[in-house]
């Protein structure tokens, strides 16, 4: 299989939330994650596979090469929201996201035509630990609409009521349960996903992330988003730097 399909599968991979309901039997121990964080979760194939697997920084940095095009080296992703920022991403999150457009659970045209020939569990592991070392990088896309600090304000109350407990204080998410890093995510992407949720148009949403978001409104939404986008994770941040390339 030619490592060009598994590198442009992840390219893309990144969600803010992702789960489907399966046996929480399922959940491999080498993973260190209890089955009770399974209970949305499908565990089988490459994705059980890959959890297992201890990935692998350096030779991830070369299988995350192709991914650069997208999301660039430093894995910031676009501003403008169209590829999301991975650097920094918990593994579990990168590895769930791309084993759900594998198996149908996520709809991502774009995408599944190279996560569906992806099929070495290693890779995926490896490339996924290689994100995850990478630093979030501070100039991301933020909201930049008029009202921005009672926007963020009202985003902040909201956040703090509902989603503080799964996305953490400073957005750091939970890597045991697939609850994502949102700490630098652009701002435009943010509010899409969750429009896309409440909406009902992403099918492998955690369904206690959909119960919370099914009553909010477009505003609240904006405001949400806002505050998420404004959100930093000391000692993870950083400015984002371009990466030479071998030569």
């Amino acid at each position: 299989m030619s490592k060009t399909w598994i590198l442009a599968a992840v390219a893309a991979a990144l969600l803010p939330l992702a789960g489907h309901a399966a046996d929480p039997r399922q959940a491999p121990k080498a993973a260190g994650i209890e089955s009770k964080d399974y209970q949305w979760a499908r565990m089988e194939g490459e994705f059980k596979d890959a959890l297992a697997k201890k990935g692998d920084v350096k030779r991830g940095e070369e299988t995350y090469e192709i991914c650069g095009a997208c999301h660039l080296p430093s894995g910031a992703g676009r501003p403008d929201g169209t590829f999301p920022q991975l650097a920094g991403q918990h593994t579990t999150v990168l590895i769930k996201q791309m084993a759900d457009i594998r198996m149908g659970l996520r709809d991502n045209p774009t995408m599944y035509p190279f996560a569906k020939e992806m099929t070495d569990p290693q890779d995926l592991a490896d490339t996924a630990a290689y994100i995850q070392s990478l630093c979030i990088p501070t100039d991301h896309g933020k909201y930049e609409g008029k009202d921005a600090a009672t926007q963020i304000a009202t985003g902040k109350a909201l956040y703090e009521k509902q989603c503080l407990e799964c996305h953490g204080k400073n957005g750091e998410g939970q890597k045991d349960k697939f609850y994502p890093v949102i700490a630098g995510q652009h701002y435009k992407y943010l509010l899409r996903q969750m429009t896309e949720i409440r909406d009902g148009h992403r099918r492998n949403a955690n369904p206690d992330m959909v119960k919370v978001i099914k009553p909010y409104t477009n505003e609240q939404l904006v405001a949400i988003s806002a505050y998420q986008a404004s959100l930093s994770m000391p000692g993870s941040m950083c400015k984002a730097k371009p990466t030479a390339r071998k030569k």
